[in-house]
């Protein structure tokens, strides 16, 4: 595979040199500009070329932006932009560094982006090095097919979400998520998943970490459901965890509109995508190893069958309007199998996968 790296090259050396060395570990070719040769090009459209020709973009973000080029923007700026959309972006942030302005704002906008990108911080060449190795790894391990049986993964995460409640849009609807994971196999031994501190580090991450899923001003009570553990809050989230590995994560929808009738997508989005990320830190905390390379997600909304699914924009263009749904729509789970570091590297796409089936049911 070629890789080409994108920095700024005055006084990042040392970590373009991390970024060839991890690339070549990996048995992949590096494309930097320090290697083109005499060339009757512009170096800037050398390097545009270089990238097109690539596979996958490195991109490096430190403290300087670089010279501005003629269309405004920096080098590295411009060569962003040429990727974004049509190549895999691995950005890495330099971290403990005072930015330019420009150079911040550049950083700001690439973190903001979701699409199509992974993004790590990074502080010495070690740790640099380190993250590439692992994000390009990840990627091909994503991209690789595997000896996994999908349509079993796929009828386990079914199963285990919860089942359809047809009921009015006063009661809400729930939003579950449920990922089963393969090759089938025992990940927690019975001992290990009624550790008191498993139930503490999933319930610290629900609450405090980057993807929220409990509220904060509310408790949460861990209990054992058979051989499962699950973390229940009142009128709120739900975990379940089995033996298996496998997570299931059911969150009440957030209400907007008059009454609160109406199912608003772009919220929708943003839970589902945050119970996703919940479950991939699940799945690296309780199987560091990755013996489970595969995973079968399957969504569905229960109840709230007269909720109106609406977008942001068409919920503030008529917010006292509301065309409410007949309730007998059929409700059918939906499912994507994908390599497990997919559900880091892809997750956006993921996201929409699911979606899009689940407003066609509710529309």
């Amino acid at each position: 595979m070629r890789v080409f790296v994108s920095s700024l090259i005055t006084g990042m050396e040392s970590f373009r040199a991390a970024a060839r060395e991890a690339i070549i570990t990996l048995r992949h070719e590096p494309i930097m500009a320090e290697d083109f040769g005499a060339s009757p090009e512009s170096p800037q459209v050398a390097c545009l070329t270089g990238l097109r020709q690539s596979d996958m973009v490195v991109l490096i973000i430190g403290e300087h932006y670089g010279a501005i080029q003629p269309s405004g923007r920096s080098a590295t700026h411009e060569e962003y932009d040429e990727a974004r959309g049509t190549k895999t972006i691995l950005a890495f942030v330099q971290e403990g560094v005072e930015r330019e302005p420009r150079e911040e704002e550049f950083a700001r906008e690439v973190q903001a982006w979701a699409s199509g990108l992974f993004r790590s911080g990074f502080r010495t060449v070690y740790e640099l090095r380190q993250a590439i190795t692992r994000a390009l790894y990840d990627h091909a391990l994503a991209n690789a097919t595997g000896p996994v049986d999908q349509e079993e993964m796929t009828q386990r995460a079914v199963a285990l979400l919860p089942a359809e409640r047809r009921n009015y849009a006063s009661s809400g609807a729930m939003l579950n998520l449920s990922i089963a994971g393969g090759p089938r196999q025992s990940i927690l031994r019975p001992v290990e998943i009624e550790r008191p501190a498993l139930a503490e580090a999933l319930m610290q991450q629900g609450m405090f970490g980057s993807n929220r899923l409990f509220e904060t001003t509310r408790g949460v009570q861990p209990t054992m459901q058979d051989a499962s553990l699950m973390l229940t809050q009142e009128g709120g989230a739900q975990v379940l965890l089995t033996e298996e590995g496998s997570v299931v994560i059911s969150l009440p929808a957030r209400r907007t509109g008059q009454m609160g009738m109406e199912l608003v997508e772009e919220a929708v989005q943003t839970q589902f995508a945050a119970a996703l990320a919940f479950a991939s830190w699940t799945f690296d905390h309780v199987d560091p190893t990755q013996r489970l390379t595969h995973v079968a997600i399957a969504a569905s909304i229960s109840g709230g069958d007269y909720m109106a699914w609406r977008t942001q924009r068409e919920s503030e263009a008529s917010p006292n309007r509301i065309s409410l749904g007949t309730g007998n729509n059929a409700h059918t789970p939906v499912y994507v199998c994908q390599a497990r570091p997919a559900l880091r590297l892809n997750s956006a796409h993921i996201v929409e996968d699911l979606l899009v089936p689940l407003r066609r049911q509710r529309r």
